[in-house]
C-alpha cells in the first residue's frame, strides 16, 4: 500500500496595511473609506494606513502617542479634525472639496 504525505499548509492573515506602497493607493483608499459616509469605516481606513507607513513615526509626526493614534483611529475611536488633517499631510495628500452633483 503506497501512503503519501500531505503538505501542511498555512494561511496568513490579509493585511491591506503590507501592500500600500505608494501616494496614489492611499488615495485610492481614501476615496472609497469617504465614499462610504461612514465615519467609522474612514477611522478605521486611516488606521490601516497609518500601520503602512508606521505607526510609531506617524504618532511622533503628529505628537501624541503611538497607543493614542491607535485607539483614535480604532473602529471605535474618535480622532480630531486636527489629526485627521494631519494624517492627510503626512500622507502627502490634500484634501480637496468639490460641490456635489445635483
Amino acid at each position: 500500500m503506497k501512503t503519501t504525505t500531505r503538505e501542511k499548509i498555512t494561511f496568513k492573515k490579509w493585511d491591506l496595511a503590507e501592500i500600500l506602497d505608494t501616494k496614489e493607493d492611499i488615495a485610492a483608499c481614501l476615496e472609497v473609506a469617504l465614499s462610504e459616509g461612514n465615519t467609522q469605516f474612514l477611522f478605521e481606513t486611516l488606521g490601516v494606513l497609518a500601520r503602512s507607513k508606521g505607526m510609531t513615526q506617524i504618532a511622533k509626526e503628529l505628537g501624541v502617542t503611538r497607543e493614542g493614534l491607535y485607539k483614535s483611529l480604532s473602529i471605535d475611536g474618535s480622532p480630531s479634525f486636527y489629526t485627521v488633517v494631519k494624517l492627510f499631510d503626512v500622507f502627502g495628500l490634500r484634501i480637496k472639496l468639490e460641490p456635489k452633483s445635483a
